[in-house]
C-alpha cells in the first residue's frame, strides 16, 4: 500500500502544483475542499476528495481519523487572487485564523489519526528587522503594528502548533512571494520571489527529507537566504513540474 497523506488545501495555487509531483512519486493524496463543484475535479486527478472546512473541529478529526494518513501537508490559505490590495484588509483577518484557529484543528486532528509527520506553509517575510538576508532562526516580528501584526501573529501561532505537536515531526516552510500558475502574477513579485512549482517542490522534498524544523523557500535575493533548503532537501528555485504534470 502507498503511503497516505492528507493535503490541506488541494485546491489552492500549492496544492494544485503538489498533486502531480505527490502522485507520481507514488502517494496516495486525500485532498480536502470546501466546495463540493471541485470534489470532482480533485478525483479527476487522481485524488481522493475530502468535503471538510477546517474551521469543523469534529468533522476535520473525523474525517482523518477515517483516513489515516501517515502524515499531513497543510497548504491552506484564505487569500484574494494576486494579493488583490481591495480585498486585503479584510483577508488579512480570516487568513490570520486559518494559521491560528485552522492550524490548531489540523494538528490536533492529525495526532488523533496517528499521523506522525506535517509540512506547512509559512511566508518569509514575517522576519523582525535585522541582518539580512534573514535566515531561519532570526527572530520574527512580533511587535509589528496594524495588519503586519495580524499577520505576524497568525505565521507565529501556526509555526508554534506545527512545530511543536507531540509525536509529530513538523517542518516549516517559509514561502517567499508566488508568481507562476495560480497565484494572480506572471512574473517574479516582491523582496524574496518563488514560483509556485517551485514552492511544491519544496513541500514534496520536506516530506520526503526533513526530520524537522524550518526552512526559507525563495529565489537567491539579497532579503532572505534559502541556503539551508538547497543543502538539506536538495532544493533549487529552478524546480518546476514537467509538461504531463501540467495537463
Amino acid at each position: 500500500m502507498s503511503e497516505r497523506i492528507f493535503l490541506a488545501g488541494a485546491t489552492g495555487a500549492i496544492g494544485s502544483a503538489l498533486i502531480p509531483l505527490l502522485r507520481e512519486a507514488g502517494y496516495e493524496v486525500h485532498g480536502s475542499t470546501r466546495q463540493p463543484e471541485r470534489a470532482a475535479a480533485l478525483e479527476a486527478r487522481g485524488v481522493k476528495p475530502v468535503l471538510v472546512d477546517v474551521f469543523d473541529a469534529q468533522a476535520l478529526k473525523a474525517a482523518l481519523v477515517r483516513i489515516a494518513p501517515h502524515g499531513v501537508i497543510h497548504q491552506l490559505t484564505d487569500l484574494p487572487r494576486g494579493l488583490d490590495p481591495a480585498r486585503m484588509a479584510e483577508a488579512t483577518a480570516r487568513n490570520a485564523r486559518v494559521r491560528t484557529e485552522g492550524t490548531r484543528n489540523l494538528v490536533e486532528a492529525a495526532r488523533a489519526a496517528g499521523a506522525v509527520r506535517m509540512v506547512a506553509q509559512s511566508i518569509a517575510w514575517a522576519y523582525a528587522p535585522g541582518p539580512k538576508p534573514y535566515a531561519e532562526a532570526q527572530p520574527l516580528d512580533t511587535e509589528a503594528e496594524g495588519a503586519r501584526r495580524i499577520s505576524v501573529g497568525g505565521v507565529v501561532a501556526l509555526e508554534q502548533a506545527v512545530l511543536q505537536a507531540p509525536g509529530i515531526a513538523g517542518t516549516v516552510l517559509r514561502y517567499g512571494q508566488l508568481y507562476g500558475p495560480g497565484t494572480g502574477a506572471d512574473e517574479p513579485k516582491g523582496a524574496s520571489p518563488v514560483h509556485v512549482e517551485a514552492a511544491a517542490w519544496a513541500a514534496l522534498l520536506a516530506w520526503r527529507h526533513s526530520a524537522g524544523g524550518v526552512f526559507n523557500i525563495a529565489e537567491d535575493n539579497p532579503e532572505v537566504d534559502s541556503g539551508k533548503a538547497r543543502r538539506l532537501l536538495g532544493w533549487t528555485p529552478s524546480m518546476r513540474l514537467g509538461a504531463e504534470a501540467r495537463s
